[in-house]
């Protein structure tokens, strides 16, 4: 197969009429170009030059192939450039997926992005099990933040690499307006109407574990999944709740956040990426993240 520096070697040969010329131009000796243009000439079997004492002069055959070796080199460069642009368009995106309660911690360090930075990240936010799959071969995002309650039933392709980010600890809400309940005993909250989860989750299935190991059956009044609407439900006086930490932020005054000993929970939060897709910008947004 023809060598491309061979035919830029000719092409320049050919233009300057001198293999010293070529050598200079191209940072060569006029040896390495000799060798080349000999090394051309042996692959195809075509004398190129008719060299003399004092000059080479190109030959027929070498002037056609120096016109095509330049359409030739034209289009590897384009082809070349082409493959760069693609490859620097992907170094510049970010496709993350998020689960609701993280969106505002990541909103935090997107505010603190540049301009151009910021115009290349894709952002999908939904529950773990959501995002999961399109993780896998031929999926769209490249990393997702996800967490896991206590041993939950979570899975994910062995092939993806996990990162940790945080431990996300659950705290007791409980409407302001509802009498003074500390030092809230674990027997004093057994009657009290409860938020939770939808039962199947993850998040339910971890807490009625927590209940039952009290002896507790609590009275449920609402089922939610969404934080922020778990939130404004206990400041209506609906219900007490277990919210993570990372739901807490900037809270209003009409809730009361205990911190119980016994309760002692949490969620494992983590980024799943995809070690082919694990560009530098990646790790730095993931390095950012970590709270």
């Amino acid at each position: 197969m023809l060598k491309p520096e061979h035919l830029r070697t000719l092409r320049e040969v050919v233009q300057l009429g001198s293999f010293a010329a070529a050598a200079n131009r191209l940072g060569y000796t006029s040896s390495a170009v000799s060798q080349q243009i000999a090394a051309l000439e042996k692959q195809i079997g075509v004398r190129l030059f008719e060299r003399s004492a004092r000059s080479v002069l190109p030959t027929s055959a070498a002037e056609v192939l120096a016109r095509h070796a330049g359409i030739v080199l034209v289009d590897i460069e384009r082809m070349i450039a082409s493959v760069q642009a693609v490859h620097r368009g992907s170094e510049r995106q970010i496709r993350l997926g998020v689960f609701p309660s993280f969106a505002d911690r990541l909103a935090e360090v997107l505010r603190r992005m540049e301009p151009a930075d910021l115009a290349g990240v894709r952002i999908s936010v939904a529950e773990p099990s959501q995002l999961i799959p399109h993780l896998g071969t031929g999926g769209e995002m490249d990393a997702a933040i996800v967490y896991q309650v206590g041993n939950s039933g979570l899975s994910w392709p062995s092939a993806l690499s996990r990162r940790w980010i945080a431990e996300d600890r659950y705290r007791l809400v409980l409407p302001a307006s509802w009498p003074d309940l500390s030092p809230y005993r674990a027997e004093q909250l057994v009657d009290l109407p409860w938020i939770m989860h939808h039962p199947g989750s993850s998040d339910a299935s971890f807490f009625e574990g927590v209940f039952s190991r009290w002896g507790l059956h609590p009275r449920v009044a609402c089922h939610s999944d969404d934080f922020k609407i778990t939130m404004t439900l206990i400041e209506t006086g609906v219900g007490a709740a277990f919210v993570a930490d990372l739901a807490l932020a900037g809270h209003g005054p009409g809730v009361v956040v205990a911190d119980v000993p016994w309760l002692n929970a949490s969620r494992s939060i983590f980024a799943l990426v995809r070690p082919d897709r694990e560009t530098s910008r990646l790790q730095a947004l993931l390095d950012a993240l970590e709270v």
